[in-house]
C-alpha cells in the first residue's frame, strides 16, 4: 500500500493564492506600529516626570523618544549666548519603545502571508514598499512634531551675571528630518528583514526557498534569545518594583529602557567589555553597581570582573548566558532538517551570534553629553556639564560571540545528530 508523500512544509500552510495585503491593510498596520511607538513612548515619561515639563512641551518630547526609537535623529540644541549648552550630544535609542513598536509591526507584516504557500519577490517587495511609503509620512510627521525650546534660568553668582548683561538662554532639541527619513526607512526594512528570516511559516520567493534549512533556524533562535533576556528582565523589574518599592520610577525604566539593560546584561554574561564613564549630577537610570563602575574617574573598561568588585551576584550572568545560548544552539539544531553536519551548525551558530551581537552594540551604545534637564531627566541649574558613556570593544565582543557560537553550534550538532541517528536505528530495528 502506498503512502502519500509528506507535505513540503513551506507549501502546507494553505492554498496558493493572492494575500490580502493592499493599502487599506497597510495602512492599518502602520497605524498600529504607530499608536503602540507613541503610547509606550507616553506611558514610560510619564512615568519619569517628564509630564510636568513647562510650556507643553509634553507632546513634543514623545514625539522625540519615538524618533529616536524608530532610528531617527534628534539634536540638542542651544542658543549663542555664554550661559547655553554647546557640544551636546545625544546617542541613546529607548529601545522598549522600539521593541514595541517593532513587535507590532514585524507580526502585521507577517500576518497577511500567514496562509500563504508561496510569495514571489515583487509580491513581498510591493507589500513592503507599501508600508515604506505610508512609514516614510509618519517620520516626516513625527519629525516635524518633535521640536521645543525651554528657558534656561540659572542660579545663584551665574543668574545676577545673566541679569545684569540682559542675557537670556535656551535649550531645546530639535529631530532632523531628511536624518530620520533615511534612518527610519533603513531601520524599516532591517526590521521586516529579520521578520521575513526568523519566521518559520512566512513564505519566501523561490530563489531564496535553499535557504529556509539553512538561515531561518539560526534567526529564529537568536530573535528568540533576545526576547528571553527581555522578559526575565521584566520579572526582574517587577520582583524589584514589589519588594523594594519605588514602582513608578521601575515603570519608567521597564517603558523605555528595559531592553537596554537586559542586553546589554546579555553581553556581559558573553564576555564583553564596554569603555565607559559617567561624570556630573546627572545620569541615566542604571543598577547601583553598573553606575559605580562608570564614576571611576578618567573612565574605566566595564566588564564582568569589573562589575564583580562591585557586585559579586554578576558572575550568574555568565552561567545564565551559557544556558540561554546553548538552549539557543539546540534548537536551531532541531529546527534543521537531516543531514545535520555539527561543523556547518557551528558556522552557522557563529555568525548569527556575531551579527546579534553587533545589533546589541549598536543599539545599546550610549554617548550623552549635556548640561540640562531634558527629557524629563533631572534639574535645571547646578553644574552645567555632564557626561555618560558606553562604547563597546568590538573585538572582544565579536570575538567572543564567534567562539562561543562555534563551541555551542558544534556540541548542539553533535548532540542532535547522535539524537537522531539513535532514534534512525531504533525505527530500522
Amino acid at each position: 500500500m502506498s503512502h502519500p508523500a509528506p507535505a513540503d512544509p513551506l507549501v502546507a500552510h494553505g492554498p496558493i493564492g493572492p494575500a490580502a495585503h493592499g493599502w487599506t491593510q497597510a495602512f492599518l498596520a502602520v497605524a498600529a506600529a504607530l499608536v503602540t511607538t507613541l503610547a509606550t513612548a507616553a506611558l514610560g515619561l510619564w512615568a519619569a516626570g517628564a509630564g510636568e515639563l513647562p510650556g507643553g512641551a509634553f507632546p513634543t518630547v514623545v514625539a522625540a523618544v519615538a524618533v529616536l526609537a524608530v532610528g531617527g535623529t534628534v539634536d540638542l540644541t542651544g542658543n549663542a549666548g555664554p550661559l547655553s549648552a554647546t557640544g551636546v550630544e545625544l546617542t541613546v535609542v529607548p529601545l522598549s519603545v522600539t521593541l514595541a513598536g517593532a513587535l507590532v509591526l514585524a507580526r502585521s507584516f507577517l500576518r497577511p502571508l500567514r496562509l500563504r504557500a508561496v510569495a514571489g519577490a515583487r509580491e513581498l517587495l510591493g507589500w513592503a514598499a507599501r508600508l515604506g511609503a505610508l512609514w516614510a509620512l509618519v517620520l516626516v510627521g513625527l519629525a516635524a512634531v518633535a521640536r521645543h525650546s525651554f528657558a534656561v534660568t540659572p542660579e545663584g553668582t551665574v543668574s545676577d551675571i545673566a541679569d545684569l548683561l540682559g542675557i537670556s538662554a535656551e535649550a531645546g532639541f530639535e529631530a532632523d528630518v531628511p536624518l530620520t527619513l533615511v534612518y527610519g526607512l533603513i531601520w524599516l526594512a532591517a526590521l521586516l528583514a529579520i521578520a521575513l528570516l526568523a519566521s518559520h511559516r512566512a513564505p519566501l520567493p523561490a530563489q531564496l526557498v535553499r535557504f529556509h534549512a539553512v538561515v531561518r533556524p539560526a534567526a529564529h533562535a537568536m530573535v528568540t534569545l533576545l526576547l528571553v533576556y527581555v522578559a526575565l528582565a521584566l520579572v526582574i523589574a517587577l520582583v524589584v518594583a514589589a519588594t523594594r518599592g519605588h514602582a513608578v520610577e521601575t515603570l519608567a525604566v521597564v517603558l523605555l529602557g528595559l531592553p537596554n539593560l537586559a542586553w546589554l546584561a546579555m553581553s556581559f554574561g558573553l564576555g564583553a567589555s564596554w569603555d565607559g564613564v559617567a561624570e556630573g549630577p546627572f545620569g541615566l537610570p542604571m543598577p547601583k553597581a553598573l553606575d559605580a563602575v562608570l564614576r571611576t574617574p578618567g573612565g574605566t573598561t566595564v566588564d564582568l570582573r569589573s562589575l564583580a568588585a562591585e557586585e559579586g551576584r554578576v558572575w550568574w550572568l555568565l552561567v545564565v548566558f551559557a544556558v540561554l545560548v546553548s538552549v539557543a544552539a539546540v534548537a536551531a539544531a532541531v529546527r534543521t532538517p537531516a543531514p545535520l553536519r555539527p561543523w556547518h551548525h557551528a558556522f552557522r551558530m557563529a555568525v548569527a551570534l556575531v551579527l546579534t551581537v553587533l545589533m546589541v552594540s549598536l543599539l545599546c551604545r550610549v554617548d550623552v553629553s549635556y548640561g540640562l534637564s531634558l527629557f524629563g531627566l533631572g534639574d535645571v541649574g547646578g553644574a552645567l556639564a555632564a557626561r555618560v558613556q558606553l562604547l563597546p570593544h568590538w573585538g572582544t565582543a565579536l570575538g567572543a560571540a564567534a567562539l562561543w557560537g562555534l563551541v555551542t553550534g558544534l556540541l548542539a550538532g553533535l548532540l542532535v545528530g547522535a539524537v537522531r541517528r539513535r532514534s534512525a536505528s531504533g525505527d530500522n530495528a
